[in-house]
């Protein structure tokens, strides 16, 4: 089958940095769904893998981790979908991605593809709605209905995870929900997608807060460049608020500047649960459901921001290099061989 995929580390400009390559036909195992990938979408965490992961005994590397496509192989034990199933899910960074033309996926971390998205405009969603839901609800344990009177700072939201984590805060929640975005291209988006306030992180953010009318915030969701704004992210939250990060800070955070104010720090990584197989591993499944029915009923939107065409590694080559300039508006995506 066609696939893209690298052999070595090498910066993205170097056209042996994404290559395309035949690899023989994945097999399912007793709980994999075999899918035809009918789109993909690029994420940070490709970027950040192909950089610095070499692959194992000079064997080709298959990043994607964001797919939709059709159900046309199951394992021995599936008992959630079948053979002609319209799907969409983001796998496990423990396996093979699913940049390739058939790709293996375990059923209990894939949901039903939206019935009034097209391929594309799925596989836009399902990494970044997955590491939204869980941030909000899970880390920051936000609960849905409630929040009035507080309030969320989601730093860095016009990417990807901010895209889809502006529409569930305001649409599943009553706290207020500011948005940093520093062009503004990026702020239009930003208010287009929710933000009852949006404020310019490139300018120091207690000025910004107080000028959208915040004296401080009891959530913050820091998405990018958490080491730049650390301190005065612990500035901004109330007294035993609670702090959430996905990205990777360049420099240690001191958390003992937490204490005085009794906040709370707070990791996500989506792949947890399928990376150590965790005995909720199927809440991704019932997760995506959520999200799929909140699509067709209109709650939410795809955040699809630019399509690249074809899935190919020349197009992947320039995804890779948009989402490393820190440009990107919302979700970069592929479709079809």
């Amino acid at each position: 089958m066609k696939a893209v995929a690298y052999f070595e580390s090498l910066a993205i400009d170097d056209p042996r940095a994404l290559q395309d390559v035949e690899l023989p036909e994945p097999v399912p195992g007793p709980r994999d769904l075999l899918v035809e990938v009918r789109a993909i979408s690029v994420n940070p965490v490709d970027t950040k893998v192909r950089r610095n992961t070499q692959p194992e005994g000079g064997q080709p590397k298959v990043l994607g981790w964001d797919v939709a496509g059709v159900v046309v192989g199951v394992g021995s034990e599936v008992s959630l979908f079948k053979v002609g199933d319209e799907v969409f899910y983001a796998g496990s960074i423990a396996r093979a991605g699913g940049n390739g033309e058939r790709h293996l996926v375990d059923e209990r971390i894939v949901g039903r593809k939206p019935q009034t998205l097209s391929f594309a405009e799925a596989a836009a969603l399902p990494l970044t709605a997955i590491t939204a839901w869980e941030l909000l609800f899970e880390r920051l344990q936000l609960v849905e209905g409630q929040g009035a009177g507080q309030q969320l700072l989601i730093v860095g939201a016009a990417g990807g995870v901010g895209s889809i984590m502006l529409q569930l805060a305001r649409q599943l929640t009553e706290v207020s929900v500011i948005a940093t975005a520093s062009r503004p291209e990026t702020q239009a988006w930003a208010r287009e997608l929710g933000a009852h306030q949006v404020i310019d992180h490139s300018q120091p953010l207690h000025a910004e807060l107080q000028r959208a009318g915040f004296a401080s915030v009891s959530h913050v969701a820091s998405l990018t460049q958490t080491d730049q704004h650390f301190d005065q992210l612990v500035d901004a939250l109330t007294p035993q608020g609670r702090l959430a990060l996905i990205d990777d800070p360049a420099q240690p955070l001191d958390v003992m500047k937490l204490k005085r104010k009794s906040l709370s720090l707070h990791w996500e990584l989506m792949f947890t649960r399928s990376l150590f197989e965790t005995p909720d591993m199927i809440e991704q499944h019932h997760l995506l459901q959520r999200v799929s029915q909140l699509v067709d009923q209109g709650v939410l939107r795809t955040t699809l921001g630019e399509h690249f065409g074809t899935i190919n590694a020349a197009n992947l080559r320039r995804a890779h290099a948009l989402l490393e300039s820190g440009k990107a508006k919302g979700k970069i995506v592929l479709e079809g061989f």
